[in-house]
């Protein structure tokens, strides 16, 4: 899918109070989550449009504070998929999957970048609120029964995503949608990579870091099934509608499994980072 931008970012702007979408030139900035972080002046080119079709001007607007890189109402569901990474299977003593292992979330589950938090609500501040660092694509147009060679023609672009999950409430059965799907579960950020600019999908080193520790690092070369496998399967007798959001999975090092165990506490710091995308930055936040 040709595309006009590169590096596609949704913002509040300094000149109007609006919010926009548009896109950044990755060698000022080369990650745009710690400039946003850091305040640094974060300029961008008007892009018109909606993600799905956006044209980008020469109208350069000031980012006053970054939002997810799609609205929420613009996702119809996420679909998420686990045990992907080999590492992880190791770490969890379980087989490699058949077949890909897949649950949803809402689309009430989208969240964006700092200075959006990770809310955790009551039901899970019992000890195990947990993070998955994750690649993420974003469909840009719908299609069923897509073949494996022709899938990648549907991705729209790539951001980091975390899958934050309420641990308790998923290991009382086998169904993860609940675990998984609180409000603001799903942040997504802190910019949309287009499939041209991003790179080997198939060689982008991954990174969750919990209050400046490494916590999870790995590479999409870990993955059991890449993206293009992915897509062709979720599309088998299922239309994925433009604006679907697939969290392709995480790698080893989740707080449920490490020695001591690692939680999600309110001020807590948690940062995904991914190779060629930049860093996906939210504090955590108890309710």
């Amino acid at each position: 899918m040709a595309q006009p931008w590169t590096h596609l970012i949704r913002f509040i702007a300094e000149e109007d109070g609006q919010i926009h979408l548009g896109n950044i030139d990755a060698k000022k900035y080369p990650d745009v989550g710690l400039s946003s972080l850091n305040g640094e002046k974060i300029q961008a080119n008007l892009a018109t449009g909606s993600i799905f079709d956006a044209k980008v001007t020469s109208t350069v607007l000031t980012v006053k504070h970054l939002l997810g890189p799609i609205a929420a109402h613009e996702v119809p569901l996420v679909r998420c998929i686990g045990l992907n990474y080999r590492d992880h299977a190791r770490e969890a003593n379980m087989p490699i999957p058949a077949e890909p292992v897949l649950f949803i979330k809402p689309r009430t589950a989208i969240n964006g970048p700092f200075p959006a938090k990770i809310n955790v609500p009551k039901i899970s501040q019992d000890g195990t609120a947990d993070y998955e660092a994750e690649l993420t694509v974003i469909m840009g147009k719908d299609g069923k029964d897509i073949p494996v060679e022709e899938a990648l023609d549907y991705v729209l672009g790539y951001t980091c995503g975390n899958d934050v999950s309420a641990r308790a409430q998923q290991f009382k059965n086998s169904q993860w949608c609940f675990s998984k799907g609180l409000d603001g579960s799903a942040p997504l950020g802190p910019v949309l990579v287009s499939p041209a600019a991003v790179g080997d999908v198939k060689n982008l080193s991954i990174q969750a870091i919990h209050n400046s520790s490494v916590v999870q690092d790995s590479n999409t070369r870990e993955m059991i099934f890449d993206i293009a496998t992915l897509v062709s399967f979720l599309s088998s007798g299922t239309t994925l509608e433009k604006g679907t959001v697939i969290m392709t999975g995480t790698g080893p090092g989740i707080g449920c499994m490490r020695d001591p165990k690692v939680v999600l506490n309110h001020g807590d710091d948690m940062r995904v980072a991914i190779e060629n995308i930049g860093t996906l930055i939210n504090k955590v936040h108890y309710e």
